[in-house]
């Protein structure tokens, strides 16, 4: 089988690129060792932005919790204040009624003794 001359040539040409493709450079690091280098660095600064970004929202999520607490804490106080606002009312209410039935007694009394 015979090879023509241009294929002979474009196979001399590919090889010699390989080889170019697989040496290393002036530096001692050849075009993998880059593109290794490359996508090491790109996985790297993508695990920082994640450790960074859960960082954040484990940061977020502590602050609601403290407003969670601060805000029933703060519901509890207003409420056991209502209550107590809300037994001084009836204390005083019961007070009233209590005075008006003692009024109501002296007069059946008055109106008994004549």
């Amino acid at each position: 089988m015979t090879q023509l001359p241009g294929k002979r040539a474009a196979a001399i040409v590919m090889a010699l690129s390989c080889l170019a493709a697989c040496s290393e450079s002036r530096d001692g690091v050849g075009p993998a060792q880059k593109a290794g280098a490359a996508i090491d660095n790109v996985g790297e600064r993508a695990a920082d932005q994640m450790q960074e970004s859960l960082r954040k929202a484990d940061q977020a999520a502590a602050q609601m919790r403290d407003r969670a607490v601060d805000a029933a804490d703060t519901v509890k106080e207003r409420t056991e204040d209502a209550a107590r606002d809300a037994d001084r009312g009836l204390s005083k209410v019961t007070e009233k009624v209590g005075e008006s039935v003692e009024r109501v007694g002296e007069k059946i009394q008055e109106k008994a003794a004549e």
